[in-house]
């Protein structure tokens, strides 16, 4: 058996949840997954009644079986730590560790995340059973990676309004003020005669008339990011700490941007990151556009601007109560591999077999409740056979000259504060990394204070809340020769989510762009607003919409103003010189071809050079020791030709490239 790091280190695995099935299974079970072409398995992330029936009376024999037999069939394990699930005699036990939702009912115990990350019974009990865990296989060599907990922030799971939570937020602002009277300053409490004389008469922002004060909400997010962080990294050290060379990892869900967790910093607690790659899932009508899942994937590559795994990838329909849409045969595996190509250094598929008990009846698995090994199964193991003749060369993750900044603060500010209707930052960077994709140029997609200064283009979407820092960062990279694009709303707010008094916005970087905004607006439909383009711009006429900055230019060219009797006088979207470099400014969410325009006038400044192929196909390149390795994608349901290779529907080529 080779140990991970070895030079087949490409993972090939399932999820299995042996504890689900008959015991006198386990055997066939692992010969089949070793007939797939698997190399690996992992187990255990839902296991703690398993391994702890009652308080105290630790058992980890069945695993040690499960371990034992894989070790067997030179099956590598990854072993997940429990704690999603806490069992039902800790739930009775200790009735305070339950979560609650915002109306103040007490989330009960049967789903999963049910418990509260404010609540020191559950942290310490979570706690034992991560050490004892560690302790006894701290000698397995067969467990390759420790998967800490499931999904964390995942449904709604990122947010408690128990009286545990809010004392802790209580405690959090001490913390992090230490004086009230400074945290009525810059709250601006005498707004609504909402002075605070201690902490102790803080609330957590549940339902009131009208709304919260937005510094105070922004803080909630913040505390309840930060809660899940420190649970996080509890059960990372804990491992680490009897395990010193073990490899911590945690599973992310999607939708990591829309969440009350910052992902980022669960990110810095652990060794590698991993993700759930559902392209689909349960009453969605077909799957996400090709650029959407890609956009995801260089997020989740973002997170450490390393390689990640994918640990739950689907191969059938998925859904909890609501099913729907079946990937097309081959359709999977393209998804599989647009992941690997993206950056992702192993695949394991959900589930080995899908369940016939439980929530997850209709999370169908590689081999369904038939047991028969049919399309799904020919598929996974082809697709297998491709990734060990990529595994053998260890590729690197693809070579990115574009990043697009994004920001936990910034996000959780739209959040709280749409101010638009129709506004949803998330959808506007993908929006703007679509651009990109429609040309195959990769993009990393990093967090606000990552290094930027190597990439040609920087992307700033909706960064309402611009540090003082990153605006300066992003004028010495400029006046160096780099192109910046950025969009509306930006640099509005300071950090404690305010407006600034006596500054023109956006705030501490007119010069960078040549603009100021004089007024705002938003708009209720993505093309309520009227472009006029003007010299230099490719189009007459164009719609814009979600908002409208009244941009005035003070030196920048104006490529497109508004066609309005009203305001007319005002520029929509402008490129401005600074020092070597460009700056772009969109004061509006224009359409998909103005957003190409300006993303080409962007890559031929910067000299990044787009890839043409036909609508649907996806072309990323990785690099290895040896050269390249180039994948080509085809999302189309119908044959596709480019250049040399016949792509069949939902097919991919890969060319190894000496």
């Amino acid at each position: 058996m080779k140990e991970y790091g070895e030079k087949d280190d490409m993972i090939r695995g399932v999820a299995y949840y042996p504890e689900q099935w008959d015991t006198a299974t386990i055997g066939r079970d692992l010969d089949r997954i070793v007939s797939l072409g698997c190399n690996a398995i992992r187990i255990g992330e839902f296991g703690w009644h398993i391994m702890e029936r009652e308080e105290g009376d630790y058992d980890f024999s069945f695993f040690d079986g499960v371990i034992e037999k894989a070790k067997e069939r030179g099956l590598k394990v990854m072993f997940g730590t429990p704690t999603a699930t806490a069992p039902a005699w800790l739930v009775r036990r200790y009735p305070e560790v339950s979560s609650e939702f915002a109306d103040g009912r007490v989330r009960t115990f049967g789903g999963r995340h049910t418990c509260c990350y404010s609540s020191e019974v559950y942290v310490d009990r979570a706690r034992r059973i991560v050490r004892k865990l560690a302790e006894h296989y701290r000698d397995e060599k067969a467990i390759f990676a420790w998967q800490i907990d499931n999904e964390l922030g995942h449904e709604g799971s990122d947010v408690c309004w128990c009286d545990k939570c809010r004392d802790g937020f209580r405690r959090w602002l001490e913390k992090k003020y230490s004086d009230i009277g400074e945290l009525n300053a810059r709250y601006g409490t005498a707004f609504w005669s909402q002075q605070y004389n201690s902490f102790d008469e803080i609330y957590a922002p549940n339902a009131t008339i009208t709304v919260h004060n937005p510094s105070l909400r922004l803080d909630w997010e913040r505390f309840c990011s930060d809660k899940i962080v420190a649970f996080a990294k509890m059960q990372a050290d804990t491992i680490k700490s009897v395990i010193p060379t073990a490899i911590v990892v945690h599973d992310f869900a999607g939708g990591g941007l829309s969440k009350s967790l910052d992902y980022c910093a669960v990110s810095r607690t652990i060794d590698k990151v991993a993700y759930n790659n559902y392209p689909v899932w349960g009453g969605q009508r077909e799957p996400l556009p090709p650029s959407e899942i890609a956009f995801a994937l260089d997020y989740v590559r973002g997170l450490k601007q390393q390689g990640f795994w994918i640990t739950e990838a689907i191969l059938g329909a998925q859904g909890h109560d609501i099913t729907g849409y079946m990937p097309r045969p081959g359709q999977a595996a393209m998804w599989s591999m647009q992941a690997v190509a993206r950056g992702s250094d192993g695949i394991m598929f959900f589930r080995y077999r899908g369940a016939v008990k439980g929530a997850e009846q209709f999370c169908y698995g590689l081999v369904d409740s038939d047991d028969c090994e049919g399309r799904k199964w020919k598929e996974a193991k082809g697709f297998f056979e491709d990734l060990k003749k990529i595994g053998e060369k260890a590729p690197c993750v693809p070579e990115a000259k574009v990043c697009m900044l994004y920001d936990f603060d910034s996000l959780a500010s739209f959040r709280l504060q749409r101010q638009s209707l129709i506004f949803d930052a998330e959808a506007e960077m993908k929006k703007l990394h679509a651009a990109f994709y429609r040309v195959n140029v990769p993009v990393d997609v990093l967090p606000w204070d990552a290094c930027f200064e190597s990439y040609a283009i920087v992307v700033l979407p909706n960064a309402t809340i611009c540090r003082k820092e990153l605006r300066e960062r992003l004028k010495t990279y400029t006046a160096q020769g780099g192109a910046v694009i950025a969009t509306f709303r930006a640099s509005v707010k300071d950090t404690d989510n305010n407006l600034t008094l006596g500054e023109k916005l956006p705030v501490g970087l007119t010069d960078l762009f040549g603009v100021t905004v004089e007024e705002s607006e938003s708009l209720w439909q993505e093309d309520d607003a009227k472009l006029k383009g003007e010299s230099g711009a490719a189009k007459k006429s164009a719609t814009a919409g979600v908002f409208r900055d009244m941009c005035l230019p003070e030196g920048a060219e104006t490529l497109y103003s508004y066609d309005d009797p009203f305001f007319g006088q005002y520029a929509a979207i402008t490129k401005n010189k600074y020092g070597k470099g460009l700056a772009f400014y969109l004061g509006c969410s224009p359409e998909a071809e103005v957003v190409d325009e300006i993303v080409s006038k962007a890559c031929a400044f910067a000299h990044v050079d787009p890839v043409y192929s036909p609508k649907g196909v996806e072309i990323v390149e990785r690099r290895f020791a040896g050269g390249r390795i180039r994948f080509i994608i085809n999302h189309n349901a119908e044959t596709v030709y480019y250049s040399t290779c016949r792509l069949k529907p939902f097919g991919y080529e890969i060319e190894i490239l000496e």
